[in-house]
């Protein structure tokens, strides 16, 4: 692959630069405009400084890819508000056989997690249950939050949906949902093991000092449940359309799956279980869009800078 002109490479490089700065330190004395702007700013750079034309930065632009994050991202806010990271977090500790048992639990839900509902939001939902469970049995967190970010790291690589970056080579490649996670599904296997075993023996006096009492963990999380039961009786009334709700979501969440390994297109089937769920409960429609907006657009937008700086090599040949 041939480079560019001399003064094609150059500003090229210029505006990459200006665009990780931002992204990396979004704080910029000089420029505190963030890294949503930042990533704008760096891909019209691109345009202006004539690296590349108009046209071929829109072609950059993968509607689909587009399509599917944000459709995924309402999905996964709407399970996250139908409690399913708060059950999640239950299997931390429930019958749990003490620290190592609860940090092999850890990093095996975290990696399902972050397949099936990306890893940024693995580990923004799960990350309260493990302080908490930490705080409340006096443990130092550090092998439990390094086992919950190595884990959804390497668990989110086994389907298209775990990162962005999966959907960018699923849609390019046209391989499908089930191809995919057949492809990595034995590699993530493994990676998931030898972390945790990686873990345990780094951390193992650590853990090994831990009292291990049966089930101490778990009533934790069942006495905080039971203190915040007062706080929900305004809405016992609408308790049982909440319960048809939740499961709503759960079915149309594993409907979704389905489709995706029906090889049916996947930006549509994510598009319309998150506008199915919109529908289902407006009032949370808002409150899950504004935080879609924070995830997506605050960090996930750094994907269209990168994407475009790639797809500038193959148009300076």
């Amino acid at each position: 692959m041939a480079l560019g002109s001399f003064k094609k490479v150059v500003l090229g490089s210029v505006a990459f630069a200006i665009f990780w700065i931002l992204a990396v330190f979004p704080a910029v004395p000089f420029l505190p405009i963030g890294r949503t702007a930042g990533s704008i700013l760096g891909a019209i750079l691109m345009v202006i400084f004539k690296v590349i034309t108009p046209e071929q930065a829109y072609s950059a632009i993968n509607l689909p890819v587009l399509g599917l994050l944000f459709g995924t991202m309402v999905v996964s806010i709407y399970l996250e508000r139908a409690d399913m990271f708060k059950h999640l977090g239950v299997l931390f500790s429930w019958k749990s056989w003490g620290a190592k048992d609860m940090l092999c639990r850890i990093c095996i839900v975290s990696a399902i997690s972050s397949a099936l509902f990306t890893n940024d939001t693995a580990c923004f939902f799960l990350t309260e249950f493990i302080l908490k469970i930490a705080r409340q049995n006096n443990i130092r967190p550090e092998p439990f939050l390094l086992g919950l970010a190595s884990s959804s790291n390497i668990g989110s690589s086994a389907t298209p949906i775990g990162n962005p970056q999966n959907l960018i080579i699923a849609i390019q490649s046209g391989i499908s949902f089930g191809e995919f996670v057949l492809g990595l599904l034995p590699a993530v296997l493994v990676g998931v093991f030898v972390n945790a075993l990686i873990l345990i023996c780094m951390f193992w006096r650590l853990l090994s000092d831990v009292k291990e009492e049966e089930d101490a963990l778990y009533e934790i999380i069942v006495q905080e449940d039971s203190e915040s039961g007062p706080q929900q009786s305004t809405e016992e009334s609408k308790g049982l359309l909440n319960r048809w709700k939740r499961l709503c979501i759960y079915l149309g969440t594993v409907g979704m799956l389905v489709a995706f390994l029906m090889r049916l297109d996947m930006s549509w089937t994510a598009l319309t279980a998150a506008l199915s769920f919109a529908i289902l409960d407006f009032e949370d429609a808002g409150p899950c869009l504004q935080k879609v907006n924070q995830q997506v657009f605050h960090k996930n937008s750094v994907c269209f800078p990168k994407y475009l700086f790639i797809n500038c090599n193959t148009s300076m040949q």
